[in-house]
């Protein structure tokens, strides 16, 4: 766990490692060491651990377990999707086309990037001010050749939750792939494969208290798609490397818990964050809340606060013992502004912080009371 001298408010960066979670780690660091590939019995033990943990994620994601392919995070998995989806379309049919939107994290945005110097070509659905993408837009963007469309679940900076189940169905309607990167949203939102509706789906562990460096995509059954890492057999030969058995079994245990506290842990965390946008707004003028009113995980409060500059702002918290952090919203200097802000129309010309809190496990009302006064008084004192 951080520092108890601290009030960690950056969730949505990482989360600290849950103590089960390691206890269940901890064979496959030490005395249950082998390689899954392996015939022999040490082989053997790491495999039936490394089967285990791939029914467990397929039981909560609603699939099968041969859907599963274990990566080493989201910006792999990401990667995995949307460049595996184009270039087999590509390879197959000779074009392809890619649409994503605006807000996607960087892994979905530069990867469909690097895919226009393989002559694929790239839609940027634009969003609403709340950060929302519009099913009419992207069921007027969508072509022929469309490969593949790639939405986020929820936003990692504003914490928008996008109608994904809705956007899917269009896709079909014109049978395309569609691909979500949920990384933002297990452990707060069902990520159930089946009711989403999608083809393809992004997570990784340190977002649900799990370890870093491991993650998890689902492909449905029938996807063409191209592997990128090439070597062994591992992964049904959609993703070779020798399996991170500790962090695989690590992730499917923390996936297993936050799955089954969801409910409870969604009930606790929504007033606690609802408290931290009344209480900065009601409190500084001149701020403004980012994202969808009522379409936002439970955990995140972002804010646009005009008349201060975004570094001091945090510096000044982690000072005050607040672990925060910041799409810069900077409209000077060298930094260049967040791509979420821009795309949602938050940054004016005038200076402004970008702020982010995002609950957790260890947040309660005495922290969300603390984090209200620093922000405030580091604000007033700036503004000074």
């Amino acid at each position: 766990m951080p520092d108890t001298s601290l009030t960690y408010m950056d969730h949505a960066a990482t989360t600290p490692l849950d103590a089960a979670v390691l206890t269940a780690m901890t064979p496959f660091l030490t005395s249950h060491f082998g390689n899954p590939s392996s015939p022999h019995q040490v082989g053997r033990t790491a495999l039936n651990a490394l089967d285990q943990a791939r029914d467990t994620v397929a039981a909560v994601v609603g699939c099968s377990n041969s859907e599963i392919i274990f990566t080493g995070g989201g910006s792999e998995g990401n990667n995995l999707a949307i460049k595996g989806a184009a270039l087999a379309r590509l390879h197959s049919r000779g074009s392809a086309h890619v649409i994503v939107s605006a807000i996607e994290h960087h892994a979905v945005l530069h990867a469909a990037e690097a895919l226009t110097r393989h002559g694929i070509t790239v839609t940027v659905l634009p969003v609403d001010a709340t950060g929302m993408v519009d099913p009419a837009q992207l069921q007027a963007a969508l072509r022929p050749d469309t490969a593949v469309v790639s939405v986020m679940y929820a936003n990692n900076e504003i914490g928008t939750i996008q109608p994904i189940a809705e956007l899917a169905r269009i896709c079909h309607d014109h049978g395309t792939l569609t691909h979500t990167d949920a990384v933002q949203a297990a452990g707060t939102l069902p990520i159930d494969i089946t009711a989403l509706g999608v083809d393809m789906l992004t997570i990784t562990a340190h977002k649900f208290y799990g370890p870093k460096g491991v993650g998890v995509n689902v492909v449905r059954r029938g996807v063409e798609f191209f592997p990128l890492i090439h070597g062994g057999a591992q992964e049904r030969r959609r993703r070779a490397g020798t399996e991170n058995v500790a962090g695989i079994v690590g992730l499917a245990e923390a996936l297993h818990r936050a799955h089954s506290q969801r409910d409870h842990e969604v009930a606790r965390l929504t007033p606690l964050r609802d408290t931290l946008i009344a209480g900065i707004c009601g409190e500084l003028a001149n701020v403004r809340m980012t994202g969808h009113a009522t379409q936002r995980l439970a955990n995140n409060a972002s804010f646009i606060i005009d008349g201060i500059d975004g570094d001091s702002l945090l510096i000044m918290l982690d000072q005050r013992g607040i672990c925060a952090s910041s799409g810069s919203a900077c409209t000077s200097g060298s930094m260049d502004p967040s791509h979420v802000l821009a795309a949602i129309g938050a940054i004016g010309d005038q200076e402004q912080a970008a702020l982010r809190l995002s609950l957790g496990h260890s947040s309660d009302m005495a922290a969300v009371e603390r984090t209200i006064g620093a922000v405030v008084a580091v604000v007033q004192r700036l503004r000074a």
